[in-house]
Formats: C-alpha cells, structure tokens, sequence
C-alpha cells in the first residue's frame, strides 16, 4: 500500500522491509534544509572521509531546536489500545489520520492473514486479534479479503480465546469479553505494607506503570455496553467459534495459543490466579473486602494523576497512555470534557508517528535525546565538530533544555527515583531520567565543553548540573554493582515466577545490564577526569564495582546479551567499553570479547543479528536474514557495533577491521546516507523495535574511530 495524499509518495513494501525508512521525515527536512549539500558524484576515499560525508548528510535532518527525531515503531499492540480509548470516548481523531492509522495496519499484515507482536515478528494471537478489532473501529468491513482472511487467521487458531493476556484485557474493555475469563489484577495489592515482600511499588517501573490502570479497570469491572453499540455487537460474532453467551469465560484464563506462549505462566502464578478467582467471586463483595478495594482503587486513581501530573500527560509508555486515558475518562463518569482527559488527548500526538508505511504508535513518545547524545559522541571523538560548528551548538543548546531541572513531589511516596539532573530516553516532558540516558547525555555534554566551537560561543552547564547528573548515577548503582534502567532493583529475581504476562520476559524487576552498567561507568570516568575531586571514593567505588559486574555477566563465549539492542553484538561493544573506559581494554575478559567477535565475522567482513537472537538468548547464526534487512546476513549497524568494540580493546587484527570499514563505506550511498535494514532495537526479549537513527548514527562514530585510529597510524 501507498500514501495516496500527497504528491509522489515514497513507496513501501514490508516483503521487502517490514522497517520503515523515514522517507516522510528526511524528505521534508531535506527539502527546508538551505545550506550546501553533499556531492553525490564522488565516492570517499578513506574512512574518515565517509563520516565526514556521513556526519554532512545527518546534519540536514537536524531538527530546527537540536534534536534528531526518527521512527521509534515496531510493536504492534501499542496502537489498537489508543484507537480502542478514543473510540469508547467518542474522540475518534480526523478520518485522515483513521486512514493513516489503517494503512499502518494494512502495510503490516502477513500474507497468512495474521500480524505480529512487532513488524518483523511471525504472526501471533497477539497481534492479529488487536490489529484486526482495531481495523474494524476504524471502518474496516468485515467482508474486504484481508479482513476475511485475518478472521480465518483467528479462527485457525481457536478465536479470541486463545489470545495474549493483554489482548484479552482490552477486549474486556470494549465489551468483547468477560472480566470473568481475566486473571485477578486486584487493586487491593496497592494497601501491601511497602515492606511487603511483594509489593507492587517494587516492581519495574513499566510493569508497575501498565498494570496500575489496568487493576483499575479490572477492580471496578469497566466494560463497554457491546450489546447496545453495532460494530461492538458484530465484533462479539466475528471473534469466536460459538455463540458469545455460551462461553465458560473462567475455563478460558489462561488459554492462550502456543506461539504467544513465549513465557508460560509459572505453576505458582496460576496458583495465586486460582485462589484469586476465587476470592473475587465469593469474598470481594463481603463488607471488608469491599472497603479495601474501594480504598484500593482510591489509592490507584490518585497515583494514576500523580503519574500524569508528573508527565505532563504523556506517561513513561504508550500502553500506560491509553490505559490512564481511560481510568480518568472513567474515574469522571466517562465525561471526555473533564480536564485529565481533554489534557490527555492534548499529548496523543507525542506518541504518533507518520512514515512511508502509515500511521504508528511508537514505543516511547520518540528516542531524541538517546539517539542525539549518540550522535554527537561519534563527531566529537572523530575530530569533525569543528566542521560543523551550527550543528554541534544545537546540540549542545538541546541537551541543555532537556536535562530535568527538578525531583518529582511526592517522589518517594509515589516510588519514584531521583529526577534532578537525569537526561530521559526523549524530552524533559516525560519526566523520566534512566541511567544510561543520563550518562550519555553526561559523555556528550563532557565531550562537547571540550569543543572550541561550543566553549567558545555559548554558556556551559553548571558545575552544580554536572554534579547532579552523577548524583542520579550514583544513587541508581545497584548492590550487586551493576546499574538498571530508571530504578534501583528494589524486587526479587523470584518476582518473575510470578508474571502475568505470557507474551513477555523479565519484566518484574529493573535489572542490572551491561547496557546501564557501561554506559554509567564511562561517564564517571569521564566526570572524574575533569572533576577528580568531585564524591571521590564514591565514584571510584561505583567505577570499580561496575566493572566487577559487567566481569561477572559475561557469557562463556566471551560475548555480553544485549537486552535494549540486537543483541550480542550490542551488549559486547558495551561491554568492552565499559571494561575499556577504566583502563582494563588488555584484561583477558576483553581478549575473550575481541575472539568472540572475530569468530562471528561474515566473509563480507560484517556482522548481523535478527531480534531471533535476543528472544532465543543464542546468537542468530543466519544473521539479519537478508536482503533488503542486511545483505548477506550483515547489517550496517551491528558492523558499526563490533568495529567500535574491537577498536576500544585495541584489536590487533587490522585486517578484520579494515573489512568492517570497507563494509560500510560500501554500503554508504552517494548522499553520504546508509539505507534502512532490519530491526536493531529490543525489549522485553521477545519484541524488536525501529531505530531509523542509528544507521546514521553508528555508521559514522565507527568510520570516525577507525579513521582516526588507524588510518592516521597506517
């Protein structure tokens, strides 16, 4: 399918690429762009040569405030809870945008009638029984040929029943299914004394933050009137093989199709479920259990505002979004004139996303502060800042408007961490500094006060902001001396036998990573170096025991398990530089990564994973799977990872190196752009998710290192 609203519109074939390529975005900016532009008819020469023409193509996509914006898409059970919201709320945006939204659908379904848990993902219950309800409440009829075909797909595979748990939920929402087929999400949990050993405000902050709404819909028995809405009506006959009022909902709690099964409900879990059931069905209604759940749901709805307020409405994720849209649409007598709401539907935008392939609900409300702290670390360290002196000082006048100014109220009462000086994943809107967004923001506001074209022109951050930033670091470093994402560890690894969640793994608890731990660990090197005074013992401490930890996690193969990104090639550059930033670059655990990553060398002289390696926890040996997703099994992006780790460990095969250059610099267009491939962003280890940034990004910062490192030593 194609965008038919606008004049020549780029094409996009998911059989093809299932990623979109940000064709939309680049070409508008492209077209605004005033300044010089690449020469398109000459190859560079050496490596340097093509950052230099990589880093002068990026710089015309530079959004006007200093950002990088890109595609942030993949998953596709985000988008099917907004458009499940708005409709129940009769705020249905403008039939473009419906359309839009249907394209997305459309482009992504699988040729067997069924989507994905995330584009590039086979079919799942998961993905078909949403998108599908979603296509029908945007006006899809029932009897198109990929309508019939999608329903043939959920009937195959024993209709709605069998579905994801979260599925499940949103079909209870719209009256499509009974809260009596739903596990208990019982908001009475919330009045757990915090020292609880299970306590939900212990849990990590994503699966804290979606299953506080949703207990609040479960608790007070939310559901649409399906029998006296048409669409809702017919959907009731579309979606199962018998009649809707024959089903034994309860038989059905854990039904669930064996290839959504990817994290099987543990025999503990469907104990606690049973007991659960049980409990809702002869004892809530009893005088002191029904104080405590409406105490329960008190407590629920203030914390869902707190989140909000906190947020500025755009919540720390998209399914959190809508699920708190509807708890306050709800909670105000499902008036979509109160204010809550009507400063929800303000901030829906955040999370959308328009490119060749439609209308998408991205993963966060974008990756703009992530992905320009990376950007910028790249052109510093190749010597290239100079160059582009305009572009650099956006950057730095951007990373200083998104530092969060201040804590949260309330912050430690609503189980949220330190805020003041953290760096977020996106914008200083959303409120939520993480770890390794905050070191990386820390590195490229260091790197950047070290450029002439930036100490020279404009105010530097604070001594008082930079210490701030490692204040955050150091009160997120963890007992077992590795970093997670946006909180301490304040759960147990035994939590995880008790998630609800079939289609997810380890999601209970904020774990360490070698991610967080790296990432955290270079910026204290890099604050120490500048502010050797500056908490001492407590930095050299976290430093040390970092390094401990990411010693520690490494697998017997030499390599790490990256856990945000596709996959062992990401972890093991972290962890090298991790090791590396500390001085530790000839330790044998570096040697061990460097023969990892030279054993897994394709001939082309690249390297590719597929999100197969971050659910399977084993390298993927048939690489990005081809074609257009990466030539060969090699992707530009993991290239970029594995070079930089072998340059940080002072790899001593040049050769091996010098094929990864020549890769990229092959792969490079004439524009100075590298074409879109596979997926290399992850969570939760089973959904992948879209990065259009980093084939710009990381493709530079290594023929810059490998430029300036070896080129100049030839």
């Amino acid at each position: 399918a194609e965008l038919s609203s606008i004049d020549n519109p780029p094409s996009f074939s998911a059989a093809v690429n299932p990623n979109s390529a940000d064709k939309l975005l680049r070409a508008s900016r492209l077209a605004a762009w005033k300044g010089p532009r690449t020469d398109t008819s000459t190859r560079p020469a050496t490596a340097m040569d093509a950052a230099r023409k990589g880093v002068a193509f990026y710089q015309m996509l530079q959004c006007d405030d200093g950002h990088w914006a890109g595609d942030y898409g993949g998953p596709m059970f985000l988008m099917p809870g907004l458009i499940a919201v708005l409709y129940l709320t009769g705020s249905m945006p403008p039939r473009y945008k419906q359309n839009a939204m249907a394209l997305y659908l459309l482009n992504h379904q699988h040729s067997d009638g069924g989507w994905g848990t995330h584009i590039e993902g086979a079919s799942t219950m998961f993905g078909t029984v949403l998108s599908y309800v979603a296509l029908r409440l945007l006006g899809e009829g029932p009897d198109a040929p990929h309508m019939a075909a999608a329903r043939a797909f959920i009937h195959e595979n024993g209709g709605a029943l069998y579905t994801a748990s979260w599925a499940k939920f949103w079909l209870a929402v719209l009256g499509l299914y009974e809260w009596e087929g739903i596990n208990s999400i019982p908001a009475e949990m919330w009045m757990l004394p915090r020292a609880f050993p299970f306590q939900p405000g212990r849990l990590w902050c994503h699966c804290r933050m979606v299953y506080l709404p949703m207990c609040y819909a479960y608790s007070s028995r939310f559901s649409a009137r399906a029998e006296d809405d048409e669409l809702l009506s017919a959907l009731r006959r579309e979606l199962y093989l018998q009649p809707y009022e024959t089903i034994d909902w309860d038989a059905h709690r854990f039904s669930i199709c064996p290839f959504d099964n990817y994290s099987p409900v543990e025999p503990v879990m469907r104990l606690a479920c049973n007991a659960l059931a049980l409990y809702e069905r002869y004892l809530v209604g009893l005088a002191p259990f029904r104080w405590l759940r409406s105490a329960g749901l008190r407590f629920v709805m203030d914390y869902i505002h707190a989140e909000d307020a906190q947020t500025n409405y755009v919540c720390i994720g998209p399914v959190n979004k809508a699920l708190n849209m509807l708890a306050v649409w709800v909670d105000a007598g499902r008036d979509p004139t109160c204010e809550a709401f009507r400063r929800h539907l303000q901030r829906v935008d955040d999370f959308l996303w328009v490119a060749e392939d439609g209308m998408k609900m991205q993963g966060y409300n974008g990756s703009q502060c992530w992905d320009t702290s990376f950007a910028i670390q790249g052109i510093v360290e190749a010597g290239l800042d100079a160059e582009f002196p305009d572009m650099v000082r956006r950057v730095y006048s951007y990373l200083d408007r998104t530092q969060i100014a201040t804590d949260e109220d309330r912050a430690e009462f609503w189980f949220r961490h330190v805020s003041k000086g953290g760096w977020p994943f996106s914008t200083s809107q959303h409120g939520w500094p993480i770890s390794d967004c905050t070191a990386e923001g820390l590195k490229a506001v260091l790197a950047l006060a070290d450029s002439p074209c930036v100490r020279d022109h404009v105010p530097l951050l604070s001594e008082e902001r930079i210490c701030d930033a490692v204040n955050v670091i150091l009160t997120l470093h963890n007992a077992d001396g590795g970093w997670a994402t946006y909180e301490n560890n304040r759960g147990f690894g035994w939590y995880e036998l008790l998630n609800p969640s079939e289609t997810f793994g380890d999601i209970m608890i904020d774990y360490s990573y070698v991610e967080c731990t790296a990432a955290c660990m270079q910026a204290l090197a890099a604050f120490r170096a500048r502010y050797p005074a500056h908490r001492a013992a407590e930095v050299g401490s976290a430093i040390a025991a970092g390094a401990r930890f990411i010693k520690s996690i490494q697998r017997e193969d030499g390599s790490w398990y990256g856990s945000w990104g596709v996959c062992f090639t990401y972890g093991t550059w972290f962890g090298i530089e991790g090791l590396a930033a500390v001085g530790e670059a000839d330790g044998p655990e570096v040697a061990r990564a460097v023969r990892f990553l030279l054993a897994h060398q394709n001939d082309d002289g690249g390297w590719g994973e597929s999100y197969l390696s971050c659910m399977d926890k084993a390298y993927a040996e048939e690489g990005t799977g081809g074609g257009a997703l990466g030539q060969d099994g090699s992707g530009v992006v993991q290239t970029s990872w594995a070079l930089l780790g072998l340059l940080a460990a002072g790899c001593e095969d040049r050769d091996a190196m010098r094929r990864a250059a020549e890769l990229l610099m092959r792969r490079q267009r004439d524009d100075g752009d590298w074409d879109q491939e596979a997926m290399t962003g992850v969570f939760n280890r089973s959904c992948g998710i879209t990065y259009t940034a980093y084939r710009n990004v990381f493709t530079t910062w290594a023929l810059g290192r490998y430029g300036r490192l070896m080129e100049a030593t030839k």
